[in-house]
């Protein structure tokens, strides 16, 4: 994956819902003191207060940012809007860039990886996940600047090793995407990587269902399961609907919306082991 560069420039826009100003202003000169130029997004009014913008303003912006000159794409936010402006972006003819978000933005991590385009699911500088979180902001740039390779975390839950290629992001959202267009399972041999926030057990339960009888999990080798937050304990739903598959799990692997995220790379292949605790690229 592409490092960036003190002096760099890089965009922000607003593919799902609209960042508060201050918190977005706040987000950015973070960026700013990384040694970034930041361009930031204009928000426009729109019927749809949750939306930053017509479902064509944002695809527009996200182009226009992505084909400008910057090194990378941040998202200001997520909330809900990606899976009504994805359909309107030509995915094949964007050229390589580094890419940041995750929550509803796990709709366009899916479709970057699937034209080769490794992405970052981590915090956006629009959030409190980012703006409020030192920790998660250190742990960012180490990826970003420093090119970190491997991390050390969580609790096993079935042991076991996998190598593959890292996907997924927001259970939600994969589960959203069924179905879609350019929608297909991951690829050979993956790692998946899954969060999820305000979903309680048995509303997780019916995703994940979702997703098995999608097909979604067949090619999965192995699973980090990331934070839960405001789910309540679905330990026992993970575990009814995972063990299933026979693969390696580590659990409380601390990245999604939780303190301290950890900010991972998708689209590239990596070395899942549980008894290590540890996931490294390859």
């Amino acid at each position: 994956m592409t490092l960036l560069s003190r002096g760099d420039r890089v965009a922000l826009v607003s593919p799902a819902g609209p960042a508060l100003p201050s918190r977005l202003a706040a987000g950015a000169e973070v960026l700013r003191s990384w040694g970034l130029q930041v361009t930031t997004p204009v928000v426009a009014p729109w019927a749809l207060p949750y939306l930053a913008g017509s479902d064509q303003a944002r695809a527009d912006e996200f182009v226009s940012a992505w084909c400008s000159d910057v090194a990378a794409v941040f998202c200001v936010r997520g909330g809900y809007g990606c899976l009504r402006m994805t359909d309107l972006v030509p995915w094949k003819d964007l050229p390589a860039r580094v890419f940041v978000g995750s929550s509803d933005v796990t709709v366009l991590h899916a479709e970057l990886n699937a034209v080769g385009q490794p992405t970052v699911f981590g915090p956006m500088p629009g959030t409190a996940d980012f703006v409020d979180d030192p920790l998660a902001q250190a742990r960012m740039r180490e990826v970003l600047f420093d090119g970190v390779r491997s991390w050390t975390a969580g609790t096993p839950v079935a042991p076991g090793t996998a190598r593959g290629v890292l996907t997924g992001g927001n259970v939600a959202l994969l589960a959203a995407s069924v179905g879609g267009p350019r929608w297909s399972p991951p690829p050979p041999g993956a790692i998946a990587v899954l969060e999820d926030i305000g979903e309680e057990a048995y509303r997780l339960d019916r995703l994940l269902t979702q997703l098995l009888r999608a097909g979604w999990f067949a090619p999965v080798s192995g699973i980090v399961l990331g934070s839960w937050t405001d789910c309540g304990d679905v330990s026992a739903v993970l575990a009814d609907r995972l063990s299933e598959l026979g693969v390696p799990v580590l659990g409380e692997f601390g990245f999604g919306h939780c303190a301290g995220s950890w900010s991972l790379p998708l689209g590239v292949r990596a070395e899942l082991d549980v008894a290590a605790r540890s996931l490294t690229l390859l």
